[in-house]
């Protein structure tokens, strides 16, 4: 069958919706054909989550037609989407961490016998799900004890197992390895020989030029047009996503180095971590890199005091910490954007403001009380100096997109006064403005004189904005990288090569 010959499984018509003082679609259409994967961009708050989640039964539409398999249908729970065969793997893990893989995989459709689970049958069945599809995991292993990257693999081998019609894919490789990403997309050239319809979201250029076959650009909440991809340039492609060519990817680096303010030496978890030890100076970009697993977020988890430390030592402007707690690394200017930011970063059913001044709530009481005027003013000043979209510091973070929401993050260690602050993946699931935006962030960041540690996989990132590499390899660090940077001799460094 030529690919202009299938029938379009999936119609998107007219789709508006809109919230407490935003109207996040106006009338948006997307269709897309049996067998083929289609990419679906945008910025972040474009509208390509909300639109997802119309589809997939979480938010009802205002006005429009969804139109599946060639007949109108009217989704008012994520279960109508789900009995139709329409899948969605969130960016953000759906899974239980108490529970198995195998059971994570097939709950709500355990196999059972006279009411009685057949855990043998389960398990095999899982494992030889898990088998055919090339995912290398054990089908027992309490899905809590898993890497990010792992569980992102559960999470797809759940959707596969429901024998989806339209698979819905967002973000799917943000916290994955390379090798990871070539498995996944193995699976995806699987799915499309069945003739199961992908829609791939995704902020990472390259891979949609490597996967899709059509793609479609929202901005604003506005479809700008469906286009092959095989038709598109990056340029061409980041124009439409933004309204504007975009001139630069990364913002010149011109800070001078200060002294050294932050030292970690030879720490230790007893686990994972061996003897790391390194120094980080006044105005200085230091990244870590490394493949998935090498131990760079354990390490930084055990500098904020998230993780107990079994040896080593940390110094602050000279000062040795004494206590490993978060409390105490707060209190001695260290800040912690971690990589989970609506599981660990953020409060998401609360005010942007709250989120802004909960760390350094101090600076903003008075007899023990929280001046009001002062919260709103701190937070309409990181709303405006970070362009967070929002349409009040009123607004719940968890109505805000992903970029947004990692501007409030930051806004909350800028506003806590740290001497050093840590980011762990900060561009994870960001589109390529606010990507620059953060950069400039981060160069505003050592112009003050603030020491920043970024924890990146992404090779143009690791090298694009930093003074130095450091890279990880097996709980140790692996070398040093300085500039001009060779991403061979990261890539070296990172496997042992």
């Amino acid at each position: 069958m030529n690919h202009s010959d299938r029938k379009y499984i999936l119609e998107l018509k007219n789709i508006s919706k809109s919230f407490p003082g935003v109207k996040a679609l106006s009338n948006v259409n997307l269709s897309v054909q049996a067998g083929e994967v289609h990419a679906l961009i945008g910025e972040n708050g474009a509208g390509k989550s909300t639109l997802m989640k119309i589809l997939s039964g979480v938010y009802k539409k205002d006005t429009g037609t969804i139109v599946f398999d060639e007949e109108e249908r009217n989704f008012v729970t994520p279960r109508d989407a789900q009995a139709l065969g329409i899948a969605i793997i969130h960016q953000e893990l759906n899974l239980f961490n108490n529970l198995t893989v195998a059971e994570n995989i097939y709950i709500g459709n355990i196999p059972r016998k006279l009411n009685t689970i057949q855990w043998g049958e389960l398990y095999k069945k899982a494992q030889d799900l898990l088998n055919s599809h090339g995912i290398l995991l054990d089908s027992h292993t309490r899905v809590g004890t898993l890497s990010l990257a792992q569980q992102q693999m559960v999470e797809i081998a759940k959707a596969i197992s429901k024998r989806a019609r339209v698979v819905i894919m967002d973000e799917p490789t943000s916290s994955l390895t390379s090798r990871e990403r070539d498995i996944l997309f193995a699976i995806i050239r699987t799915l499309k020989e069945k003739g199961v319809a992908v829609i791939y979201i995704s902020h990472k250029l390259e891979e949609i030029f490597a996967i899709t076959t059509k793609l479609t650009v929202l901005r604003d909440g506005q479809c700008i047009g469906t286009y092959n991809t095989k038709d598109m340039t990056k340029e061409d492609l980041i124009a439409k996503m933004i309204g504007r060519k975009l001139t630069k990817q990364f913002p010149p680096r011109n800070v001078e180095i200060g002294e050294i303010i932050f030292e970690a030496i030879g720490l230790d978890d007893g686990k994972k971590l061996h003897n790391v030890s390194f120094q980080l100076h006044a105005g200085e970009v230091l990244r870590f890199a490394g493949i998935v697993g090498s131990g760079r977020t354990e390490t930084m988890r055990l500098i904020f005091g998230a993780d107990k430390r079994l040896a080593g030592e940390l110094v602050v402007r000279g000062k040795k910490l004494k206590r490993n707690s978060p409390r105490n690394s707060i209190d001695n200017h260290i800040g912690f954007v971690t990589e989970n930011r609506k599981e660990e970063g953020l409060i998401l059913p609360f005010a942007i403001k709250f989120n802004n001044t909960i760390v350094a709530m101090r600076k903003i009481k008075k007899y023990r009380m929280i001046n009001m005027a002062m919260e709103n003013s701190v937070a309409s000043k990181y709303v405006k100096d970070l362009n967070i979209v929002t349409p009040s510091i009123d607004q719940k973070v968890k109505l805000l997109s992903g970029g947004n929401q990692q501007k409030v993050v930051l806004a909350k260690w800028l506003f806590s006064d740290s001497d050093v602050i840590i980011l762990d993946e900060p561009t994870r699931g960001i589109d390529v403005g606010a990507k620059l935006e953060i950069y400039e962030i981060i160069n505003d960041l050592a112009a003050k004189g603030r020491g920043v540690i970024v924890v990146s996989s992404e090779m143009e990132e690791v090298m694009g904005v930093c003074d130095r590499i450091l890279v990880m390899r097996e709980g140790r660090i692996a070398g040093e990288v300085l500039p001009p940077f060779s991403q061979e001799k990261i890539v070296s460094l990172a496997v042992g090569g």
